[in-house]
């Protein structure tokens, strides 16, 4: 049986995988900061090499691998420190319905109305139960309203970020033909 450009379409479509969004936390400031500055100078080491002509002077041509060399060495060094001390997090985006269930189990206060007439969910409630449900990681809701009241202001944000962004996240591209 001949399958039809739908049936090859749709196949493919059926394929995709949802989108995710990874969310690293470093136990350590340093460590991230040797990591970052690692990851900057290896990548302007490389870029520098590349844009040496194939005339370049020898000696400065080896010496120029050379630094690439150590600034690589530098690099894996910092990345294994960094993935020693960080956790990774990783957040799926959820099926429409899925979503707009848990939206709805979540109704907004009269409170959220009253601060915001477009309050969609009740956020102290929804926010931990979307992160648990995003979570790829089997995060327990219990967890993530932990999270909510114990976590500095910065990191919460971030792991509400990631659990909802991903909610938002498109895999669309409406171009020009």
């Amino acid at each position: 049986m001949t399958s039809t450009a739908w049936e090859t379409i749709q196949k493919r479509l059926d394929g995709m995988p949802k989108p995710t969004q990874v969310l690293r936390l470093c136990a350590d400031p340093d460590v991230r900061d040797r990591y970052q500055t690692a990851k900057q100078a290896a990548q302007r080491a490389e870029d520098y090499l590349k844009s040496l002509g194939k005339d370049a002077d020898k000696d400065a041509l080896a010496v120029v691998r050379k630094q690439t060399r150590q600034a690589q060495d530098e690099l894996k060094a910092a990345t294994e420190a960094y993935e020693a001390t960080t956790v990774t997090l990783t957040f799926r985006a959820l099926e429409r319905g899925e979503l707009r269930d848990l939206i709805a189990e979540h109704p907004p206060t009269e409170e959220d109305e009253e601060k915001d007439g477009a309050a969609e969910f009740h956020f102290d409630t929804f926010a931990p139960a979307l992160i648990a449900a995003a979570s790829t990681d089997g995060m327990p809701v219990e967890y993530a309203q932990d999270a909510m009241q114990t976590w500095a202001l910065d990191d919460w944000k971030a792991l509400w970020g990631a659990a909802w962004s991903v909610q938002q996240r498109k895999r669309s591209d409406l171009g020009k033909g």
